[in-house]
């Protein structure tokens, strides 16, 4: 971490929401290692929180507990959501965009109320519509793809009231970043609803050969560590940056290269199979990374070196994987109405 965003930190008193979480764990490692004093809050298993944070579990989707966790604070890092596949997006909707509005508009308000300095609101790739090249600017000239519009309006809707609070309250200690496709120690490796690369980590560590891949690979894609994207959203809150920030590499990578390098670095050394029969998605989405460059922000884990280590991590790891919160099987919010 850069020696002045680090001074930023020191000593001050710091909520992570998700802090159990894939981007969670390397941010609230950052912010100790800076100095801060760490407040987490999450659904999670508490054995999954960084030692020497104050681990606190809270169903933020209650507002009186929002207030309780924002007590004393300097600044909130807002990084609770709820994470799943394409499939899941189609199949549970509700799950993604009611659970999401509920936590995000509470914490953003008990924070205002609060008195908070600075708040950091983790939006998505998912607000943007189809295109090969995503810059910020363009968010409201058009709508998010349908295969995002549920969370992807869910987040947009957020982002507005991070603008509501700047022209009414005059609050401009609000940061929004924008990950591209994030992955890492820590992902949703759960088959049923996990994204590409942690599914296909799973599904080549736990032995499937030939590993059968849809469409021909062709597809190019954004991807970023979630180390990275720790780095970059401490550093706009840091320089108080309140203009939506995109957080990627910039750099397209094919998913035949994602399953490549995952191949080869399975035990097993699958062969890929390409299902060309099934959908290979829009042909390109990257993430114009200008203004996050023009901040200071450069990725700093490279695709092949993320992998590997994400891989080797769920070898080690593989049953704490599993002790992560999923919104898509916990009862409380998976329930029918």
């Amino acid at each position: 971490m850069d020696r002045e965003v680090a001074e930023y930190y020191r000593g001050r008193r710091v909520l992570v929401t998700g802090g159990t979480g894939m981007i969670g764990v390397p941010l609230v490692e950052m912010l100790l290692a800076a100095g801060a004093k760490v407040r987490i809050a999450s659904l999670d298993d508490a054995s999954r929180a960084p030692a020497n944070a104050t681990f606190v579990r809270a169903d933020l989707r209650e507002f009186g507990q929002c207030l309780d966790v924002c007590r004393d604070i300097d600044a909130v890092f807002h990084l609770a959501g709820v994470k799943g596949s394409p499939k899941m997006a189609a199949e549970r909707p509700a799950s993604f965009l009611v659970p999401t509005v509920m936590f995000s508009f509470a914490m953003m308000e008990a924070a205002r109320q609060r008195r908070v300095e600075r708040f950091l609101f983790t939006s998505t790739v998912g607000v943007y519509a189809p295109a090969e090249v995503l810059r910020e600017d363009d968010v409201w000239k058009t709508f998010p793809s349908p295969n995002d519009r549920f969370a992807g309006w869910a987040k947009r809707v957020c982002e507005l009231q991070a603008e509501a609070y700047r022209i009414e309250y005059g609050w401009d200690g609000i940061s929004i970043v924008r990950p591209a496709n994030v992955y890492g120690p820590g992902d949703n490796f759960d088959p049923a609803s996990a994204m590409v690369i942690p599914s296909l980590i799973r599904r080549a560590v736990d032995g499937e050969n030939p590993l059968v891949v849809w469409g021909d690979g062709s597809a190019v894609r954004d991807f970023i560590h979630a180390r990275d994207v720790a780095r970059g959203m401490l550093l706009v809150v840091a320089k108080g940056v309140s203009e939506p920030v995109n957080l990627g590499s910039g750099q397209g990578t094919t998913i035949r290269e994602v399953v490549e390098v995952i191949a080869a670095a399975a035990p097993s050394r699958p062969k890929i199979v390409w299902d060309t029969s099934k959908p290979t998605g829009d042909r390109k989405r990257l993430l114009d990374v200008a203004r996050a460059r023009s901040h200071g922000f450069e990725i700093s884990i490279p695709i092949e070196e993320g992998i590997r280590s994400t891989l080797a991590w769920y070898i080690e790891n593989g049953g704490a994987a599993g002790r992560r919160y999923n919104a898509f099987t916990d009862a409380t919010l998976a329930r029918s109405v």
